[in-house]
């Protein structure tokens, strides 16, 4: 791609230095800019020299003085200045590969980009990442990245990414520990194959590399209705979650013990599938593991009725609905069963939806489509609005994962929407009436939509 500047915005420390679109990006305090790593790193100091090619050829230097951390205000092409690393894998649990045919086309990408991992918190598995490219990560301290790891022995490391070089990737995460760079790391734990010993020995080896791995997710593989002529896998039952819940408890004790952090922890996922009670809030620390679902649940359910506390019993607001997965309801229908307790004047219902589109066996909000809750929903009394999770559309834009727009739906429904964070104090305002979004549209770069919608990567 190209480091050519594309708009300045407006007020900016570019724009006061005269900068203008169609002039191209060289060197920032003689460093070269080669994509959006560069370009955030060697920018941020409170002086910059930057050196930049006019259209005809010619090169000028501007120096810049802003505040620290401050961005220039350049903007370029795409947002990684380049185009986003693609996945050398070909993981046996890929949910990519469990898509249906005729989606569009950003759903069935696969990245593997160490830069979207630190920007973006996607999670990369390291096997297509160069010498330099790791270099760079010491070099320039980008940290804490993602990282998924599945299994620290090499042969079935191979096995499971389809890759028979992952198992060097192993080395590459011990250098990174020993160079100060920090891993938020994520284990998708199959049945029978990288679970019970393995799992154990895996949990193990990456102990070792503490602090460097800062905390580790263990998730279940997400299996949907597309898996013809693919790896066989089975689903988690309650007997075998509750073994992996376990086995991470246990191993997570001794880690408390010997590291004052539990470093280990099993998805909310787990908990459901073994009948289990979510832990309590204490266990979960920092919560910095709630992208791979771990404490979602119960971080969910103590900012609700932190934010209901506030609520006085004589408010109200109009009827409605909320829809969501299949995981999520039980402890929804709970928190509106509160607040009706507080409120008596207040009317909602929690409508679970099954997921036909890729699979009962998908239960997660983020992978209901439009057609679902159409199909859920339609004929339905909803009362006077329907409250949905914000994960449910498509990645900063107004639609839902199978392109059905918001509008197509509130049609169907004849009801409004409102989106909702996943956030216990902005689903206490949307419940009374207080607050609500929708997303601001623009085109997902390559790799964002995949992680957003892909629980198993």
């Amino acid at each position: 791609m190209s480091t050519v500047i594309t708009s300045v915005d407006p007020r900016s420390p570019a724009e006061k230095a005269h900068i203008k679109p169609g002039e191209k990006l060289l060197t920032i305090n003689g460093h070269r800019i080669v994509d959006v790593l560069d370009y955030r790193f060697y920018g941020y100091d409170p002086t910059a020299q930057l050196e930049l090619q006019r259209p005809d050829g010619t090169v000028r230097t501007v120096r810049i003085r802003k505040a620290e951390g401050q961005d220039l205000g350049l903007n370029f092409e795409t947002y990684l200045m380049d185009h986003a690393h693609s996945c050398a894998n070909n993981c046996i649990f890929c949910f990519v590969d469990q898509m249906p045919k005729g989606l569009r086309k950003s759903l069935y990408f696969k990245d593997d980009d160490a830069r979207l991992s630190f920007l973006m918190g996607n999670y990369i598995t390291l096997t297509n990442m160069a010498e330099r490219s790791i270099q760079r990560i010491i070099d320039l301290r980008i940290s804490p990245i993602n990282v998924s790891v599945h299994t620290t022995d090499p042969a079935l490391r191979a096995k499971m990414l389809g890759n028979p070089h992952a198992g060097k990737s192993i080395a590459a995460m011990r250098r990174l520990a020993e160079n100060g760079i920090h891993m938020n790391c994520q284990i998708v734990a199959c049945p029978g194959i990288n679970d019970g010993p393995q799992l154990q020995k895996t949990m193990e080896d990456l102990a070792d590399m503490h602090p460097g791995v800062a905390s580790v997710a263990i998730v279940p593989v997400g299996l949907t209705r597309y898996r013809e002529g693919l790896y066989p896998l089975e689903e988690y039952n309650a007997e075998t979650a509750a073994a992996v819940i376990d086995l991470v408890e246990d191993f997570g004790r001794r880690c408390r013990e010997r590291f004052g952090s539990t470093l280990f922890w099993c998805s909310d996922e787990f908990y459901l599938l073994a009948g289990r009670q979510l832990p309590n809030d204490e266990y979960y620390e920092s919560y910095n593991q709630l992208e791979n679902g771990v404490g979602m649940l119960r971080l969910l359910e103590v900012e609700f009725h932190g934010a209901l506390r506030m609520v006085d019993e004589n408010d109200t607001a109009s009827p409605f609905t909320i829809a969501t997965g299949l995981d999520a309801a039980p402890m929804i229908e709970t928190l509106v069963r509160d607040a009706m307790a507080k409120c008596p004047g207040l009317r909602g219902q929690v409508i679970p939806v099954v997921n036909r589109f890729f699979g009962e066996k998908i239960v997660v909000s983020g992978l209901i489509t439009g057609q679902d809750l159409i199909r859920t929903l339609k004929g339905r009394d909803l009362g006077q609005r329907l409250l949905l999770p914000d994960n449910m559309l498509r990645y900063h834009e107004n639609v839902f994962l199978d392109d059905v727009t918001i509008r197509q739906v509130e049609q169907e429904l004849g009801v409004p929407i409102t989106f909702v964070a996943q956030d216990g104090f902005q689903l206490c305002d949307a419940i009374f009436g207080l607050d609500g979004q929708q997303k601001e549209s623009r085109p997902a770069e390559e790799g964002e939509e995949y992680y957003r919608y892909n629980p198993s990567v």
